[in-house]
């Protein structure tokens, strides 16, 4: 008892200690992070100026699919959403269902001996209860309790009472049965905070499939710390920033019908590539490139018969240490003419090769790299060597070659090359070309732009539009399957864009292009095209139906493992340089018409003299109102000297005094001017003393420049 009472002693000595006393009046933790006040109604609580509602969920739908709760995961206000599990033991549950399944099947035994019609609700809830007995029996299923609270935070009663109805109305449009927890506002705010406390305790039997469906973090995201902006990923709301140089390689690829958006898509990501300081070289069948190439002061390159710009095929790519320049080059040469000719026969191609060497070494090129420096032959100079041979096949190659050379295709490739890049964005067109020579083209544009790129690394984009042009023919689909092939050595992130799906992937190289492609990007497709993208996109049937039924700048994003639905947006600015609508395009031109005609007018009414009319006070003043007295002609006589005039030689110059003229004037500043005329001497100046002294006058000369 004597050391109870001296430990009870020593407490309260310890309770009373000045410290203790000193700490009671001071601000704990939690003091400074709790409300004000808390106010608790019966169907909402405020917690400082926040008012909080809580729905509880007592009913669910009968069948549900994978991430069946996202209108509700993802709504658009803000929501405390909180789910408890409670795992249950199995030898309780099926000693629930035996009893269970018992009263149903008594049920309907009593019923149809009754001859009463039987209740399908349970019939339905009796195949249930078996099909979980049999599950939990084999051990496929387990047996838990399931809650579900939502608290809905708002900033003032209406708001409250609007976003309540419309989450109530979206577990509605799933089938779930949702109800206010009226009169346990507090138990259910507490029960979702994250505590991990169920003050509500309102649960619902479940199996282990059905709870697994309830996995709230369903939604993908793709926003990166870096990058350029895409879109708004159509999930969730969230933005879809990404940097493709980030991925295993940067190559992207762009498949939608006519009009969905593919080139809208692409020209955005450049535009926004080019502010990070990314060259972006591009090649532009359509002319849809333009606009924005001038707006930013890109490099815009067209190419035709009377074009200034050529390109010559048989420049060398800068040498590689252990590469063969010159024979690479003589294989790409190959793989043109096959695309010229119309394909080549193995004779033909020996000839060919033989002739390509020997047209090299007529300018003094061989295989050695320092000959690499001489000017390169053209393709007339092949021509004129494949002419002057005596082989009937080379003879019949010239023949083929002729209309390139001399015929009317001439002027195209067969010129040296004038083309020096100094742009971040060049773009090469190619509309102006006939679609027989346009993949001709688009061929030789890119085996340059390869060239340009192998010679210094770079961070760079290289757009290929319209690419099933290369993929009618096997050897540039094959060139092209090999800069998306090689493009990661270089830091170079190739894009190709096509419409026509069918003959894209129809080709071996066209598939392989798509798998070297981190990004794939798929908009609005055509019911033709859907069922082989879905083959090779491995696409499930909700994402066949968004690409059949998605709208303007709608569609699918894969990056990597991951993929998105995705909406391209645009600032008015960029939409305004990148639009290719042609009703768009057409209301601008007018717009542009109709300032340049109000400017004419302006311009020609500015040209128009005004009428001379005399000025009264208050009026304004111009030229032409102004009464100038009427005086003789001046005729002024002009002396020029080959020196420094001297002082006599000047004063016998005589200048005219500038003419003031007279405007009507008031009656009182007409006699104030007279009187200061009177009391005025003009040939005489006023010495120190305020006399008047005579000047020194010289006699006036009498000439043709006096006036009166």
């Amino acid at each position: 008892m004597k050391m109870l009472t001296r430990k009870n002693s020593k407490i309260k000595k310890e309770v009373d200690s000045p410290g203790a006393t000193l700490a009671k009046g001071m601000l704990s933790v939690i003091d400074i992070i709790a409300p004000s006040a808390i106010e608790v109604d019966f169907n909402h609580t405020k917690i400082g100026n926040t008012y909080f509602r809580t729905v509880f969920v007592t009913g669910y739908p009968r069948f549900v699919g994978a991430n069946w709760l996202s209108p509700i995961i993802n709504f658009e206000h803000s929501l405390q959403i909180s789910m408890f599990y409670y795992p249950i033991e199995s030898k309780g549950v099926l000693d629930d269902l035996r009893h269970k399944i018992g009263e149903m099947e008594a049920t309907l035994r009593t019923e149809q001996e009754q001859g009463k019609a039987i209740d399908p609700a349970v019939v339905a809830a009796l195949e249930d209860a078996k099909s979980l007995q049999e599950q939990m029996v084999k051990g496929v299923e387990k047996f838990y309790q399931f809650s579900f609270y939502i608290n809905i935070p708002a900033a003032n009663l209406e708001e409250l009472v609007r976003v309540t109805k419309k989450v109530e109305s979206t577990l509605g449009s799933i089938m779930v049965i949702s109800k206010l927890a009226t009169l346990q506002m507090e138990s259910g705010f507490q029960s979702c905070m994250p505590l991990g406390l169920d003050k509500l305790l309102i649960s619902r039997n479940m199996d282990t499939t059905s709870l697994a469906s309830t996995f709230p973090f369903t939604s993908s995201e793709l926003t990166a710390n870096e990058g350029i902006l895409y879109g708004i990923n159509q999930h969730n709301g969230s933005l879809i920033i990404f940097d493709r140089f980030t991925l295993e390689n940067a190559n992207s690829i762009v498949f939608a019908k006519s009009g969905s958006g593919k080139s809208y898509l692409v020209k955005l990501e450049a535009l926004r590539y080019l502010m990070f300081g990314t060259e972006m070289l591009i090649i532009d069948p359509e002319n849809e490139y333009k606009t924005m190439c001038e707006a930013v002061g890109g490099d815009y390159i067209s190419f035709s018969q009377n074009s200034v710009s050529k390109i010559n095929p048989f420049d060398l790519a800068a040498y590689e240490r252990g590469s063969n320049t010159l024979g690479n080059k003589v294989m790409s040469l190959h793989t043109l003419f096959k695309i010229m000719l119309g394909g080549l026969s193995p004779i033909e191609e020996a000839v060919l090769d033989r002739a390509l060497l020997a047209t090299y070494q007529s300018k003094g090129i061989t295989v050695n790299p320092d000959t690499h420096n001489q000017t390169p032959p053209v393709m007339e100079d092949l021509f004129n060597l494949l002419q002057r041979a005596k082989d009937p096949v080379a003879a019949q190659l010239a023949e083929k070659m002729e209309r390139f050379i001399h015929g009317s295709l001439s002027g195209i490739f067969d010129q040296q090359s004038n083309i020096f890049i100094k742009s971040n964005l060049t773009v090469f067109a190619t509309r102006d070309l006939e679609d027989a020579i346009r993949p001709i083209a688009i061929f030789i544009i890119l085996d340059f732009i390869w060239n340009r790129i192998r010679q210094m690394l770079k961070k760079r984009l290289l757009i290929v539009d319209e690419a099933w042009y290369l993929m009618q023919y096997p050897d540039s689909a094959m060139f092209l399957y090999a800069v998306a092939k090689r493009a990661r050595k270089y830091y170079l992130g190739l894009t190709t864009i096509s419409q026509d799906v069918e003959d894209f992937l129809s080709s071996d190289y066209g598939r392989a292009i798509v798998t070297n492609s981190s990004i794939q990007v798929l908009l609005k497709q055509s019911t033709a095209a859907i069922d082989r993208l879905q083959k090779v996109f491995y696409l499930s049937e909700g994402e066949k139906r968004l690409l059949l039924g998605a709208g303007l700048g709608e569609g699918l994003f894969f990056a990597g493992n991951n993929h998105v639905a995705i909406k391209i947006v645009a600032a008015p600015e960029e939409h305004e340089l990148i639009t290719t609508s042609p009703k768009e395009i057409l209301a601008k031109q007018q717009k542009e018409q109709q300032k340049e005609e109000q400017r004419e007018k302006e311009l020609a009414a500015r040209d128009q003299p005004l009428p001379k009319t005399s000025v009264t006070q208050g009026s304004s003043i111009n030229q032409d109102n102004l009464n100038v007295p009427q005086t003789k002609p001046i005729a002024a006589s002009v002396r020029t000297f080959s020196r420094a005039p001297s002082r006599q030689e000047l004063a016998t110059q005589v200048t005219a005094p500038p003419i003031t003229p007279r405007i009507q004037k008031d009656e009182g500043i007409q006699q104030l001017e007279q009187e200061v005329e009177k009391n005025s001497q003009p040939n005489q100046q006023a010495n120190l003393h305020g006399q008047a002294m005579p000047l020194e006058t010289k006699p006036e000369p009498k000439n043709e420049s006096a006036y009166s």
